[in-house]
């Protein structure tokens, strides 16, 4: 029954997606994000759904009227393409290549593509906001599930691998949805509808009782530093540390012993056989990039070039006879470094820096502007999410995640979108302005209302406050 249900959903989405290419990147997220096919157990589980979804959609892009616009000529969508070309050049000059390697550039490209068209078709605000809710509820969903089997099992269940995909390993798992908490938290506390306000929050703590069951420390840290930065920038700092000094309290009473005894080795990592083995592999990394500084040893190839560079390497199963007794980076930066070479990692580095800078840039001037606005909202939980990835990818080997990418390209339309907005002076005049106060003025009850657009909150037109309607005496 499953298996029918998502060939149908599927099936049917097809010339929907062949008409508004939005579309069809909301459907190629479910199915990336939300494992749909995962999910069943029949035929529908080893069809190639996201390609069809894919082909389908570009297809309608490319033949649709009007103007086309693949990517938007931001200098981050630049360094994307870049780093594709670096990433092919360090596999064809790698010492061990052979042509199934072509494989795994097609599905790095796939990813940059996916990131490059969503700068092309994500337009509005409104698409932005449906982009996130999807993104959110696909991620919400695991957290819900796993979270109420976490649960059930009195907090005995471990989750040793995730739905698949890219979050087929628990501690990839753990880190995305330590990315998506952020989306659930803001998304939901703006949203004016009972049903989405309160179906988010809610899957705020089950998607942590998630993310606990998974046992990632690097996930632990993750979490930690995005709560951080949620409560250094919410308007009450004060309340916000005392609430996360209350639930790390209740946390040590209520969590079980087996992850207080996980989470304890990060404080004893010399004693650690995972963490050394961990430094051991930083260390070979480090060998690699000196020898390979250019190009580095090739994408993917680090466990190839492992005994290369530690011939004593303490053996480590595996189901790859080249790879046994090897171990993977550990580091997405050190990876990336020693299998690409120092110009992809510079880009890489710069991916990260171009886009908080860029969130940071858009809050300060927003905060100038308004007292409270949308953009503030986006722009804290968007930066949120970035730190949570920027930790966890510290212990994890994922240069290649695709969340990365496609938060990069929605902070590149999310920074185009809200510059936009505020320099309509109609729309968003500043506080203390002129037009902001008349735009105030009219927010009190005497000027027409805003319609409601799309399923997002009622929000008003000059980015300030609701004011309570005039009520004559």
């Amino acid at each position: 029954m499953r298996d029918l249900f998502v060939a149908l959903f599927v099936i049917l989405s097809l010339p929907v997606c062949f008409r508004r290419p939005f579309i069809g990147l909301l459907v190629f997220t479910v199915l990336a994000y939300m494992r749909l096919q995962d999910l069943t157990w029949g035929f529908a589980r080893y069809q190639r759904w996201s390609y069809f979804v894919a082909i389908v959609t570009i297809a309608g892009f490319v033949l649709a009227k009007g103007e086309r616009r693949f990517m938007l000529p931001d200098l981050r969508c630049w360094l994307m393409v870049a780093l594709v070309a670096l990433v092919g050049a360090s596999i064809v000059m790698s010492r061990y290549f052979v042509p199934r390697d072509a494989e795994s550039f097609v599905e790095f490209c796939k990813i940059v593509g996916v990131a490059l068209f969503t700068t092309g078709v994500v337009r509005n605000r409104d698409y932005l906001r449906i982009l996130l809710w999807v993104v959110a509820l696909s991620f919400g969903f695991f957290g819900v599930k796993n979270g109420l089997a976490f649960l059930l099992s009195g907090g005995s269940l471990v989750i040793r691998d995730g739905p698949g995909g890219m979050l087929s390993d628990n501690n990839d798992f753990a880190l995305a949805l330590c990315m998506a908490t952020p989306l659930l938290l803001h998304l939901g506390l703006s949203e004016r509808r009972p049903i989405l306000r309160r179906t988010a929050l809610a899957m705020i703590p089950l998607t942590i009782c998630t993310i606990i069951a998974t046992h990632s420390r690097g996930a632990f840290l993750a979490l930690g530093a995005t709560a951080l930065v949620l409560v250094w920038r919410s308007r009450n700092r004060v309340a916000g540390f005392s609430l996360m000094i209350l639930v790390a309290v209740a946390g040590l009473i209520a969590l079980p012993s087996s992850y207080k005894e996980r989470i304890l080795t990060i404080a004893s990592f010399e004693e650690d056989s995972s963490a050394r083995g961990r430094i051991e592999a930083w260390k070979v990394a480090g060998r690699m990039i000196a020898a390979n500084p250019v190009l580095g040893v090739g994408y993917a190839q680090f466990q190839r070039n492992y005994r290369n560079y530690d011939p004593n390497a303490i053996p480590v199963a595996s189901a790859d006879p080249e790879q046994r007794g090897t171990r993977v980076a550990h580091n997405s930066y050190l990876q990336i470094w020693a299998e690409c070479g120092t110009p992809a990692f510079l880009i890489y580095l710069a991916l990260l820096g171009i886009t908080f800078t860029d969130l940071w840039r858009v809050r300060r001037e927003a905060e100038r502007r308004y007292h409270t606005s949308w953009i503030i909202s986006y722009a804290v939980m968007l930066e949120a999410s970035m730190v949570a990835f920027l930790v966890g990818s510290f212990f994890l080997n994922r240069a290649q995640f695709d969340l990365f990418y496609h938060f990069v390209a929605i902070v590149i339309v999310f920074g185009v979108i809200a510059r936009r907005t505020m320099a309509d002076p109609v729309t968003h005049p500043v506080l203390g302005t002129e037009r902001g106060t008349l735009a105030l003025e009219r927010a009190g009850g005497f000027g027409p209302q805003p319609r409601r657009n799309g399923f997002g909150p009622r929000e008003r037109p000059d980015g300030f406050e609701k004011q309570p309607a005039f009520r004559g005496g």
